[in-house]
């Protein structure tokens, strides 16, 4: 973990600028949004976030990508989904009990922006427009969860895997052939259940021809096929 400025972190006016929230910001408001906010740059396998500890900031990544997931019993882990550049985490526990309700990890080298709750709430209180994106923000994350827990509580292992794989596809590398980030144990993660079944379902899916596997790289040959998958599997 370092406490440098990354390229990603010259000003925060060019964070100010990517940043769909940010946007909506006047600039008193953005002064007192950009107060004592501070970058870290995490390597790759280093907790950013501790599920249970004290939440004091919201985080938004500049670079990278990160994991955000439920650690539950047995050391299982649940992943809720891969968090890339300028998307704000920091759960409902900044609102409540202020306890991280979950853990964020880096996948590969990742910078992230920390800013400080007390400051968010100061802008809330004085932004409406704001406010409201803020919880269509939260919102949006809650009602995704409710469509994972349909994938993994009702489908077949297949279908589960299918998800993921389209998911990555359409929402994380914005392509059906890419350089696969996560490890097997992370896609199983993913799809609830274990590395042993996640490679397997794969190796099955590389065998019927549906997907194409060369180590780290991995390409949807029949994207339609995994979309069927998902319905019915």
């Amino acid at each position: 973990m370092l406490t440098r400025r990354s390229e990603n972190c010259i000003s925060c006016e060019s964070c100010n600028e990517r940043s769909p929230l940010f946007r909506l910001l006047n600039n008193e408001e953005l002064k007192v949004m950009n107060a004592n906010r501070f970058e870290v740059v995490f390597n790759t396998g280093e907790m950013m976030v501790k599920q249970g500890t004290s939440a004091t900031h919201l985080v938004m990544i500049t670079k990278g990508m990160a994991k955000l997931y439920l650690e539950g019993y047995d050391k299982k882990n649940l992943i809720l989904e891969l968090v890339t550049p300028w998307k704000l985490f920091g759960g409902p526990g900044l609102f409540t009990d202020y306890r991280y309700h979950y853990s964020v990890s880096a996948i590969e080298e990742t910078s992230a922006c920390f800013i400080s709750i007390e400051n968010v709430r100061k802008v809330i209180r004085t932004n409406p427009d704001f406010a409201e994106s803020l919880l269509r923000h939260c919102s949006l994350n809650g009602a995704n969860n409710f469509t994972r827990l349909i994938s993994l509580t009702q489908k077949q292992m297949p279908g589960r895997l299918a998800d993921v794989l389209l998911s990555l596809s359409a929402d994380i590398y914005k392509s059906n052939s890419f350089q696969l980030s996560l490890t097997r144990q992370e896609i199983g993660d993913m799809s609830n259940m274990t590395k042993e079944s996640a490679t397997r379902i794969m190796k099955e899916f590389e065998h019927e021809g549906i997907i194409k596997i060369d180590g780290k790289h991995l390409e949807l040959l029949k994207p339609d096929k995994l979309k069927d998958i998902s319905l019915h599997g």
